[in-house]
């Protein structure tokens, strides 16, 4: 089983390739390929058709045509994957966990009638000085040593969104803070000046952002990066050494409920609510804040706004669509989702090839029988953001990220918001395979 790991969000049709690519390279089925990315939004595309998988699976993406960075991109991964038989050495697995609370906060919000809200960085700023509400600052760090002591990789894994240089009406390529962290502590431990290589997995992501999205800039994230490399740094003074040898790997399906479609009276009142707030921002209205559950920040233009709401429209269509001819009652009752599992020593490692709520990963390090457990999002491609049991109905952008579905550019279906428990049947599947490893 061999883990890629990216800086960069990879497109499904593109990870595909490259998973395949490298499978062959190193002899091994590609489904032991495991793409893990940072989720980082401030970074370039690989491919001019890259196609994102958010609806029903099967997913029949068209064959990735390579933009030039993007030729370039997997034949240094081929490169770099093609003399790691030879380098195959017995170590021993060292891990420890820090905390870091200053760069991440909890974008979920909650009105006082129950309503949610995306808290954009102005409504942040709006609950307190530097509000961060319930966030996960669990920072683990996992180091691989030679029987010498000599430290010859290390992972680092840590929850939240990176969007502090983020701005899609002005956007910049950047490795965003996961990717000054790892730098930071590469540069720690690594011998003379020969570096030793540093992976961040991103955990559950889909309710906590790091702080100043679209504000902070290029400066302010490299700050939030040193910070959490920090944290890195102190805990690898903390390392312990694994109990358990050997390496586990497992692939599975875990099946997500889906609800049914909204009544078609309904979404009628929401195609008119968007065409009316279309007009409003394409006509300059800055006051053009919130439509169908969706909110928006002062930083984006009216025009972006307008934008964003049209995506979510043809949803809305397909539903009523499927209301008036009576095709809602044949739709899927159940979601397959893949996951892949590894144990190295005593860490578990979870992928999952969505933007999972954080209470998804704080569900399976909470019932995983070994002594760390490091669940990650953004594994191989994302169907979008799949709620935890508590967050399932609501109706702002992550929760109903459903009405996205049928607006990508890959010819799988669009999907019907899930069902309770929503996302806690991943981790119910990746505790069973967890549990069978804990021997």
């Amino acid at each position: 089983m061999y883990i890629v790991i990216c800086e960069t969000s990879i497109a499904h049709n593109v990870g595909r390739l490259i998973r395949s690519e490298i499978g062959r390279e190193l002899g091994v089925s590609a489904s032991h390929v495991v793409i893990v990315m940072s989720h980082n939004h401030s970074d370039f595309a690989l491919a001019e058709n890259g196609s994102r998988p958010y609806g029903m699976p099967p997913i029949r993406d068209p064959e990735a045509v390579l933009l030039p960075v993007g030729k370039r991109f997997p034949d240094q991964l081929l490169e770099n994957a093609r003399p790691l038989l030879e380098r195959l050495e017995p170590v021993d697995v060292w891990w420890a966990v820090g905390h870091a609370s200053r760069i991440t906060y909890n974008r979920k919000g909650r009105r006082a009638d129950g309503s949610t809200y995306f808290m954009r960085e102005e409504d942040r700023l709006q609950q307190a000085a530097d509000y961060r509400g319930d966030v996960d600052t669990d920072a683990p760090v996992v180091t691989f040593r030679k029987r010498s002591g000599e430290t010859v990789a290390a992972l680092e894994q840590f929850t939240g969104h990176p969007v502090t240089s983020f701005n899609p009406e002005s956007p910049v390529v950047f490795g965003e803070w996961p990717q000054v962290a790892i730098d930071y502590l590469a540069a720690q431990i690594s011998p003379g000046s020969r570096p030793v290589p540093v992976g961040f997995l991103q955990g559950c992501a889909g309710d906590v952002n790091s702080k100043e999205m679209f504000r902070g800039g290029v400066a302010r994230s490299a700050a939030y990066g040193r910070m959490l490399g920090e944290t890195y740094v102190a805990a690898v003074a903390q390392l312990v050494r694994s109990k358990r040898d050997g390496l586990e790997f497992a692939h599975s399906i875990a099946h997500l409920p889906l609800a049914p479609l909204p009544p078609a009276e309904e979404l009628v009142e929401e195609l008119s609510e968007i065409d009316a707030f279309v007009a409003r921002a394409l006509g300059g209205d800055n006051s053009a804040l919130s439509c169908v559950g969706l909110n928006f920040p002062r930083d984006l233009s009216p025009r972006f706004r307008a934008g964003l709401v049209n995506q979510i429209e043809p949803w809305t269509e397909w539903a009523l669509e499927r209301r008036r001819t009576g095709a809602a009652a044949t739709l899927p009752t159940l979601m397959p989702i893949e996951l892949w599992v590894l144990r190295v020593g005593d860490v578990g490692i979870v992928g999952m090839p969505c933007e999972p709520f954080q209470g998804i990963g704080r569900l399976i390090r909470a019932s995983s029988p070994l002594p760390l457990t490091i669940a990650c999002g953004y594994a191989n491609y994302s169907i979008g953001y799949v709620t935890d049991g508590p967050n399932t109905g609501d109706r702002e952008y992550m929760s109903a990220f459903y009405r996205s579905s049928a607006n990508s550019r890959d010819q799988s279906s669009p999907r019907p918001a899930f069902a309770r428990p929503g996302g806690d049947a991943i981790a119910h599947e990746a505790v069973r395979l967890l549990q069978a490893m804990k021997n």
